[in-house]
Order: C-alpha cells, then sequence, then structure tokens
C-alpha cells in the first residue's frame, strides 16, 4: 500500500541520491568523516538517513531529507560529494 511519506516536518521532503565513487575511496570512512557531513548538511537543513552501496562501493544510493532539491545539492556540493542525480522520493511503498 502506498502511503505519504512520514517526514519529521511537513517542510521536509525525501530524496534519493545516487553518487559515483572511484573504487577504493568510500574505503576510509569512519565516524569523524560522517559526523562531518551531517554537520555541514545541518547548515541547509538536510539530514541523511541512510545509505545503500553496490557490491565494489562505486555507486551509492542515499536517502536524505531536506527542504529542496536545491538544499541537497548545495549539502553535497559543500561536502565536496558527487551527485549523478536525485529523485525526490514522497510515497512509501510498504512490502507488507
Amino acid at each position: 500500500m502506498a502511503k505519504d511519506a512520514g517526514t519529521a516536518s511537513s517542510a521536509n521532503h525525501r530524496y534519493v541520491i545516487q553518487r559515483s565513487f572511484p573504487k577504493g575511496a568510500l574505503d576510509g570512512l569512519d565516524a569523524a568523516a560522517k559526523a562531518k557531513v551531517n554537520q555541514t548538511n545541518a547548515r541547509f537543513g538536510v539530514k541523511w538517513l541512510m545509505s545503500f552501496a553496490n557490491g565494489d562501493k562505486t555507486k551509492t544510493f542515499c536517502v536524505y531529507e531536506g527542504p529542496t532539491e536545491d538544499a541537497i545539492r548545495q549539502a553535497a556540493k559543500a561536502n565536496h560529494l558527487p551527485v549523478d542525480t536525485i529523485t525526490e522520493v514522497p510515497v512509501t511503498l510498504d512490502a507488507h
């Protein structure tokens, strides 16, 4: 069954960001690096919820909340992160 995204604030929207990285670029990603990304994201009203990666970690699919697609792009730029595509995903499709 489909339903509207249950975000914390009606001003926030949910997005999936696809990114491409060189092989090995994500191998050193540690808690300190993640904390820095989250701190920078907060300046743009953006929240990183989770990410998925392909087997060789050259592509990631990241779920974010933020006010606009532009805010997501600005946060990515400030974090020096690539953006291949951004797709707003306002509907949740439950598996059950």
